[in-house]
């Protein structure tokens, strides 16, 4: 007789199927951007308009069509610098909502001083100039939320947008009193001539300011994600109290963050005017900064994913435009398109954490 001991089988457990991570990615944001789509297509329908028409326009007009490409890519300018700033101070977790007058201030600055320079120095290093204190200002325009969140606890989405609207309405008041060109009937600044403002690039309608500006989306990516100050940065959205324990200087270091946020957003509006504008008329707002809020959101602040975002969503600036002059579509239904991404992103989200936590 044979002394054994049964040994009990392990219950047999079905294997869990999980999915890749570059699935898992594709299916929380290439999901919910089509069914955005069809959403969208079906409010295009409900308005009287045939949604594969009005995508096949957009895709043609601001895609295929060299012009439209080039129209495209130009815009995609000031979108990606804004958009960079505000990975700075999303993930730092501050919230610089102020960054539409840092870039109106930004683009009035140089309007106002770019003719001045060129006029007196070579092309080159006046454009430089011209690009650095738009920059400046913007930043110096973001030092007021900043020492009141960092002096005295303010909200810094409050004083943001209170100093977004001073500037709107400074910059309009200054070019109709000071700075308005006196041979124009429209209040606006001095023009800088075409052939003085950032080279072109290869003969194209594109200029420099698509090379700087994926620079400094891709040096901001890298800055957050591969540097100290980047790291110490992220610390301070995590938990603001663990950066101020670990010798950080949490106040101090929020305000480097909406300064260089704010330095951004003016970098921005000077390229802007340096390139494609040349000149600011004084009723002049195309709000870029809310316009972008969402696309960082879609990118989960990460760069590269940005760059794609501002693409597409640029493609549905210039191509929607077109599009809705042919259909008879409201000029605004990119926004709603943007709206709906933004709806079934969280619902994908939702989702996803749902099922971690089962």
């Amino acid at each position: 007789m044979s002394d054994t001991t049964d040994i009990p089988e392990k219950s047999a457990r079905p294997k869990q199927w999980r999915a890749s991570p570059l699935l898992m990615v594709l299916g929380q944001t290439l999901v919910p951007i089509i069914l955005a789509l069809v959403a969208a297509g079906l409010v295009l329908a409900m308005l009287g308009s045939d949604p594969l028409a009005y995508y096949g326009y957009v895709v043609e007009r601001g895609l295929l069509k060299a012009r439209g490409l080039q129209a495209t890519l130009e815009h995609m300018i000031p979108l990606l610098i804004l958009g960079a700033a505000l990975i700075v101070s999303f993930r730092s977790g501050l919230w610089n909502l102020g960054i539409d007058g840092q870039y109106l201030l930004g683009t009035l600055t140089a309007g106002a001083l770019g003719p001045v320079l060129l006029g007196a120095m070579p092309m080159l290093p006046a454009l430089m100039l011209t690009v650095l204190a738009g920059a400046v200002v913007g930043g110096l325009w973001a030092l007021p939320p900043a020492w009141l969140r960092a002096r005295y606890g303010t909200n810094e989405v409050i004083s943001g947008l209170m100093m977004s609207l001073i500037a709107t309405s400074l910059s309009s008041a200054l070019i109709k009193l000071w700075l308005k060109d006196p041979n124009s009937l429209e209040p606006q600044t001095l023009t800088i001539p075409v052939d003085s403002r950032l080279p072109s690039l290869g003969g194209t309608d594109i200029d420099i300011g698509l090379i700087l500006a994926l620079g400094v989306v891709l040096g901001v990516h890298l800055m957050m994600t591969r540097t100290a100050l980047g790291l110490r940065f992220r610390i301070l959205g995590l938990n603001p109290k663990a950066a101020l324990h670990a010798g950080f200087g949490g106040p101090l270091l929020a305000m480097s963050v909406l300064c260089l946020s704010g330095a951004l957003g003016g970098l921005a509006g000077a390229v802007e005017l340096s390139g494609a504008l040349g000149k600011m008329q004084a009723s002049w707002n195309p709000a870029y900064g809310f316009a972008v809020v969402p696309l960082v959101f879609l990118a989960r602040f990460n760069g590269f994913a940005l760059i794609l975002f501002v693409f597409a969503y640029s493609v549905l600036e210039i191509g929607g435009a077109s599009a809705a002059t042919r259909m008879n579509v409201p000029q605004d239904f990119t926004l709603v398109l943007v709206a709906f991404v933004l709806v079934f992103l969280a619902l994908a989200e939702l989702l996803t954490q749902k099922r971690k936590g089962q």
